[in-house]
């Protein structure tokens, strides 16, 4: 029984100091691991000419997925839409306020 108490004691304690250490660094814990997370890498050239592969305009599609994909680290699957699966990819606009990624 005594150890059942040490041990729920030591779990209490460990809880404890792991919330303080995390306020004590001046964010919550999804913060301070967004700081250190770092994009999967993705060959761009391909996921390009997959995505412009049906293009009327293979080089100039090539040239706007690549500065996407550098951008946002990801491509849509398909060769047209599917943008929803890659947010930042869908967000980035010209200055004609006009959708900059194919």
């Amino acid at each position: 029984m005594k150890l059942l108490h040490l041990f729920l004691i030591f779990i209490l304690f460990f809880q404890a100091t792991q919330v303080f250490l995390v306020e004590g660094q001046g964010g919550n814990l999804q913060e301070l691991t967004k700081k250190h997370h770092r994009p999967r890498a993705i060959n761009c050239n391909y996921a390009c000419a997959r995505r412009c592969s049906k293009s009327s305009r293979k080089k100039v599609c090539h040239r706007a997925c690549k500065s996407c994909c550098t951008t946002c680290h990801c491509v849509p699957p398909g060769t047209y839409g599917n943008k929803a699966l890659c947010p930042c990819y869908a967000k980035l606009k010209t200055h004609g306020n006009k959708p900059k990624c194919p």
